[in-house]
């Protein structure tokens, strides 16, 4: 199996859903003031977020390919470090620069057990920490454990 699904966490859909409702809310608010250019701002937030959603992975070869919304993020394996399941990998992170919780935690985060690390995350329960010279990068498949040994076994494929 070398496709993995990106599930949503609970917080993921409640936080997506409650910006959501607020964005649009707020974008009706600013139209009855007849604010009409500030009302375009709350869904042009909600346009710029959906299109960084992830929808799964795949490992290909070298390649671990993130599937967004409309495009794929393809990240070299070669250099991979290590790769281990820890469902607390992003607890007490702080974003330093992304998305927090708006249909996906994707960009730059730290903490103090990862340093800085990217997130391409949806379910931070899932999270696989894929360690490389430069750069940690976390990812949320749906099955850590199988995702974990799809990447051990790219390297024994004939």
């Amino acid at each position: 199996m070398n496709d993995f699904k990106a599930p949503w966490s609970p917080s993921l859909k409640w936080m997506s859903w409650a910006t959501t409702f607020v964005l649009c809310a707020g974008a009706i608010a600013f139209a009855v003031m007849k604010l009409y250019l500030v009302a375009l701002l709350p869904p042009l937030v909600l346009l710029a977020a959906a299109p960084f959603t992830i929808r799964g992975y795949s490992i290909r070869g070298d390649l671990l390919v993130v599937h967004r919304l409309f495009w794929d993020t393809d990240l070299s394996l070669a250099d991979l470090q290590a790769a281990e399941f820890d469902p607390c990998a992003m607890k007490r992170s702080w974003r330093t620069a992304g998305n927090g919780g708006l249909f996906s935690f994707t960009g730059y985060f730290s903490n103090k057990t990862l340093g800085d690390y990217r997130a391409l995350v949806t379910h931070p329960a899932h999270s696989v920490i894929l360690r490389f010279p430069t750069e940690t990068v976390v990812v949320s498949p749906d099955s850590p454990q199988a995702f974990i040994q799809s990447i051990l076994d790219r390297n024994q494929a004939p």
